[in-house]
């Protein structure tokens, strides 16, 4: 979900690990020269999501890599089974109250729809209308609400090193 701490705790347990670090949104804003909101505006969500399962076609084999993947890719069956076959897929998920507080302002995201929105009744709608496919998709789940990306960071790591279909890390540990 947005607001979940994807585009910060990311970079950072790819650091941690001395792996590469990809976000979905900022690649299909890098492979279509238009942000995310230009992509709404012109086609849709529709538009978007097309160009989101183009990016997950491609990154699935770069090797090493920590990526961020945005949270309406769930919705699309081809998406969760390239993510089911990708490497280990940790859902960070927050109650909507969390979530509403770092989004920041409602109207440069999308599907928040604007400045007179209540970002956090969207947001439980939204959550409400993926969690099985977060639940369906994801090997580990991590509650954030209340936890520093630091510390969300160290929980992420430990859930690579334990997987045991991980292959081994810097140091011997193990990641996927």
């Amino acid at each position: 979900m947005m607001g979940a701490g994807k585009s910060t705790v990311g970079p950072l347990v790819a650091r941690r690990l001395g792996w590469s670090f990809l976000g979905t949104d900022e690649e299909v804003e890098r492979n279509t020269g238009r942000t995310v909101a230009e992509l709404f505006e012109s086609g849709g969500e529709p538009l978007f999501r097309r160009e989101e399962s183009k990016v997950l076609a491609e990154v699935q084999h770069v090797p090493r890599a920590v990526v961020s993947v945005g949270g309406g890719a769930v919705l699309d069956e081809g998406n969760r089974a390239v993510l089911g076959r990708s490497g280990l897929v940790v859902w960070l998920r927050a109650r909507p109250e969390t979530l509403a507080a770092r989004v920041g302002d409602p109207s440069t995201r999308p599907l928040l729809g604007g400045t007179e929105v209540d970002a956090r009744a969207t947001l439980t709608r939204i959550e409400a209308e993926r969690r099985s496919r977060y639940s369906e998709t994801a090997d580990a789940v991590v509650d954030v609400d209340g936890l520093t990306p630091a510390e969300v960071t160290e929980i992420v790591v430990q859930v690579l090193e334990d997987d045991a279909r991980a292959e081994p890390l810097p140091g011997g540990n193990r990641g996927a």
